[in-house]
């Protein structure tokens, strides 16, 4: 790709960002867009919905980001809990790192990449070079500047220690002699993360999943129903600190109706709020356009009540001795106990010999529990396992063929020897582009430099999704822990699929059986990861710049919620607010610090589009925080280890290249020099997860202890456990009186619970 190729990408990315940017200024000052972009807002009352008209809804302004910035990182805890402090961290951190790269990759690596071996630097015809002139592959073998690139590395890693040291009082210079000042930031970030995660722990009220396990795999003799068993077992060996148990029971069918009698409330509601009687009628045919006149009112109505009637006999089925009788009792119980250190013990020790029986693990929120993974049994959970570890493998194979095409739009030339029968076509276009050169020369750019890019940011888009289901089939309990193995799964499957996949396909593809030899690793890597770059600066502007104007556009829901108040008039009807996707936004943005730690030394014109990247995505995600997005559970910054475990593989890869680089510029002393950070690198990885893996995944007896005895003076212990005796219930057990609520129908359904 050459430089004006480049420049036409960036251009268009930025018109893109510059218009969305501008019409969001403007749509979210309108009274109709609020559920757009101040859903958040609007649930809590805080956002009034105002019809007076003055000029100023119709004049753009950055008046949100004055808002987005204001607000101080212990408000933001207050209002969006600790995931999102967690989530904002690895903004900071990037930018931080990234821009002491960006003066050492700007002002003095790009310059000597391009100088390569002239003395004077030459400007002509600079819109038509070729990017590689911009990286270390201009650089001759054997020059003393590469010697230069070696002592950037090192100086990167200690002034990104001294960057980071600032936030971090008490850590000695003496530090700056392990020159791994990237990692020892990483350390300090999991010091303020982990601190900050033991100390919402202190501050926080008493939760019920602080108190309470789930206990799998309980052995139950014939005739005796699960609940007599847990609290004959618990009573026995928990007697001092068993409080009661939450029977687990299948629910599928339960639930299924209780989400259509929530659909028809939202509806009834609806038409109770509408002032015009009008709308309340409508045809019940074909759309509403043909059958007999009927009252939507009335028809809802008695659809509640039939719902409601359905519902009674299912939860009859499931209470009492019915339930035993039909097999709906899941083999497994909510265990609470009536202090944390209780729940902590039966946590963390085996209860019975058999290993596989009265298995514990931790409880989520009772919010955040995933039901239907009760309702499938032992061998279900194990099959669907091997299933999606088959089918992961498939999509991330077949997820190659775009890959391809991507690679074969950058590189026009080869798709000539990959698909022979397209020659006619691109002979015909390569004489058109040198007989009408000034007329085709902007759409040779577009297709080299934006295209690729965008039609591999659509396929990528499809595949969150998938990896959420993925998850859920895996048997976990919880959604925070789908979102968790979502995300891993999402991070690793854009490493293999946008980097390697790309770095390989693109200019030795007929080189990647060699990857089966270890010892050409670090080779291969220097030969195909330079030779990329241009296509990955191209990325970072397509995928990320255009991606965050999006974001803060929120297209997709914007033109749902224009339909539906225009065509359908059910806006309000179906209104959530929604919860930040973590498992799609995370990985995004842990590839973009891969690449910019990948390419400092490489290729460091991307380090700026990076940095432009990690300010941008600050501000709009800070804005989408405060007025979009609302926690649904929280994680207490458990998606942490994840941006380390990146972090760390970041930078071993970098090693690696720049071991395979060195040795490729004739440098063998320079390669040499480099071996030992891998190395020293894992073993720095090993000692953090010793050190600080720990605190993430539970809390220490100082802790529990602690709050325990700050619980016996709380007067509000009592009520507290009264609620934790039905926390755990399944809300499709809980009754559910539709017709009681009907005059209410601007707050959710109530339950109550079931005696």
């Amino acid at each position: 790709m050459i430089l004006s190729a480049l420049l036409t990408s960036v251009g268009i990315n930025l018109g893109l960002c510059f218009l969305f940017f501008t019409l969001y200024s403007i749509l979210r000052k309108q009274p109709g867009n609020v559920n757009v972009y101040a859903p958040r807002l609007v649930a809590e009352g805080k956002s009034p919905r105002t019809n007076h008209f003055n000029l100023d809804r119709l004049l753009p302004s950055a008046s949100w980001v004055t808002r987005a910035w204001h607000p101080s990182e212990e408000e933001l805890l207050s209002i969006s809990g600790l995931d999102a402090v967690v989530f904002m961290r690895i903004f900071i951190f990037s930018l931080r790192v990234f821009a002491f790269a960006g003066i050492i990759g700007v002002f003095i690596l790009l310059p000597i990449n391009y100088l390569g071996n002239q003395l004077s630097i030459d400007f002509s015809d600079l819109p038509n070079k070729s990017l590689d002139s911009f990286s270390i592959s201009n650089v001759d073998n054997g020059s003393n500047r590469l010697w230069i690139h070696f002592s950037a590395g090192y100086v990167f890693t200690g002034v990104t220690l001294i960057i980071s040291f600032d936030l971090y009082e008490g850590y000695g210079f003496t530090s700056l002699l392990f020159m791994f000042s990237l990692e020892w930031s990483a350390v300090f970030f999991i010091l303020y993360i982990s601190a900050k995660r033991i100390a919402c722990f202190n501050s926080s009220t008493p939760q019920p999943h602080q108190f309470t396990i789930l206990v799998s795999g309980i052995p139950v003799s014939s005739g005796r129903r699960v609940g007599e068993t847990v609290e004959s077992f618990f009573s026995e060996y928990h007697p001092s600190t068993y409080l009661s148990h939450t029977v687990v029971r299948r629910t599928s069918k339960l639930q299924r109706i209780i989400d259509d009698g929530e659909k028809l409330y939202r509806r009834l509601g609806h038409l109770k709020s509408k002032k015009h009687t009008q709308q309340r009628f409508r045809r019940d045919g074909f759309l509403g356009l043909s059958g007999r006149r009927v009252d939507l009112l009335d028809q809802y109505e008695k659809k509640l009540e039939d719902l409601e009637d359905n519902l009674r006999i299912e939860q009859s089925l499931l209470a009492g001795e019915a339930a035993l009788r039909i097999n709906l009792e899941v083999r497994a119980a909510f265990v609470s106990f009536k202090s944390r250190i209780g729940a902590a013990v039966a946590l963390h020790v085996q209860q019975g010999v058999d290993p596989t029986q009265w298995v514990t693990e931790q409880a989520p929120e009772p919010q955040d529990v995933y039901w239907p993974f009760f309702s499938a049994s032992f061998l279900k959970r194990w099959i669907c396992k091997l299933v999606v570890v088959v089918a992961y493998i498939l999509l991330t194979v077949s997820f190659l063929i775009p890959v391809v095409i991507v690679q074969g739009l950058t590189h026009l030339d080869q798709l000539e020897i990959w698909f022979p029968f397209l020659k006619g076509v691109l002979t015909i276009y390569l004489w058109k582009k040198m007989t009408f050169l000034g007329s085709l020369t902007f759409v040779s750019q577009v297709i080299t430099g934006y295209l690729p890019n965008l039609i591999l940011q659509l396929f990528l888009s499809l595949v969150p999704p998938i990896m959420i289901v993925f998850s859920s089939m895996q048997g976990y309990i919880s959604f925070s822990e789908i979102q968790k193995s979502a995300c891993t799964k999402m991070l690793w499957f854009t490493i293999w699929n946008i980097f390697f996949a790309n770095v390989l396909s693109g200019s030795v593809l007929y080189q990647v059986n060699i990857i089966l030899e270890p010892k050409e690793i670090p080779k291969i890597l220097a030969e195909v990861v330079p030779a990329q770059a241009s296509f990955f600066i191209a990325y970072v502007v397509t995928s990320g710049w255009t991606s965050l104007s999006s974001e803060i556009f929120r297209m997709f829901p914007l033109i749902c919620s224009f339909v539906k108040q225009n065509f359908t008039g059910h806006d309000d009807e179906e209104f959530q607010v929604p919860s930040i996707p973590y498992h799609k936004e995370i990985p995004s943005i842990l590839f973009f610090g891969l690449l910019g730690v990948t390419y400092f030394f490489l290729a460091p014109l991307i380090i700026p589009f990076i940095l432009v990247y990690f300010c941008l995505a600050y501000i709009v995600y800070r804005s989408q925080l405060l007025n979009v997005y609302a926690p649904k559970y929280e994680t207490g910054g458990k998606f942490w280890p994840i941006v380390h475990n990146s972090t760390i593989f970041s930078l071993v890869l970098m090693h690696i290249i720049a071991i395979g680089i060195f040795g490729l510029k004739k440098l063998p002393l320079a390669s040499s020099l480099t071996i030992p950070l891998p190395v020293l690198t894992l073993i720095f990885n090993e000692y953090c997860r010793k050190r600080f893996l720990p605190i993430f995944s539970g809390y220490s007896v100082e802790c529990l202890i602690n709050r325990d005895r700050q619980d016996r003076s709380d007067p509000t212990m009592v009520e507290f456990r009264d609620k934790l005796l039905t926390a755990y219930q399944d809300p499709a057990l809980k009754s559910i009186q539709y017709s009681g609520s009907i005059g209410r129908l601007k707050s959710p359904l109530l339950h109550s619970a079931v005696a």
